[in-house]
């Protein structure tokens, strides 16, 4: 891994350990990021020729943003508020939804401080999604846990997207900036072994 000088290193490291399994499973990524505000996204575009797996990161900061650019439905944010599991489980399918080229997408969401709520201070939630593929013969209308189906144009197959359950996490820092490169690097982590999970 090279020196680049611009992140912690351990963020650096995590961020080429994900470049290497999205090449070696030839795996194409795009994120939603709350809490972390793309630094996730940017530790790892900084590794030479990821443009042919990085699609992109939905910066999605504000509630108003989660709503327009991903679909959270405010009932959601109402009900659950921003920083849950359910949140960032729909933030990740929103953004896969939006990404056709992508094959999985990692969503991030959570409290840094200051001002936290003491139960969600340090906590973030990781979300993921996947895109699948059904055989022919399944029905448009059949529900799978975890899985939304629908008909791709001008295919007779089924393309959906699972979404696996989310990770909650307490972080391990004490300030604002140290959670931010703590909580990027757990989003790098979670997305290599997703990865890892698409051979």
């Amino acid at each position: 891994m090279p020196d680049d000088r611009i992140f912690p290193a351990d963020l650096s490291e995590a961020a080429w350990q994900l470049a290497e399994g999205l090449k070696r499973h030839e795996t194409r990524i795009v994120f939603a990021e709350s809490c972390t505000a793309g630094l996730a996204a940017a530790a790892l575009a900084i590794v030479p020729g990821i443009s042919k797996w990085l699609c992109g990161s939905a910066v999605t900061y504000q509630e108003a943003t989660k709503v327009r650019w991903v679909g959270i439905s405010p009932g959601d944010l109402e009900n659950f508020t921003a920083v849950s599991d359910q949140v960032a489980r729909a933030m990740a399918v929103g953004v896969l939804k939006a990404t056709p080229h992508a094959d999985i997408a990692v969503s991030v969401t959570g409290h840094l401080g200051p001002c936290a709520p003491p139960q969600l201070d340090g906590v973030i939630f990781i979300g993921t999604a996947v895109r699948v593929h059904g055989s022919d013969k399944m029905n448009e209308s059949e529900s799978l846990l975890g899985q939304q189906w629908t008909r791709k144009i001008g295919d007779s197959g089924l393309e959906g997207i699972d979404s696996g359950g989310p990770s909650r996490i307490v972080l391990n820092a004490t300030e604002r900036q140290p959670r931010q490169v703590e909580a990027a690097i757990a989003v790098l982590s979670s997305a290599l072994a997703l990865t890892e999970q698409q051979s």
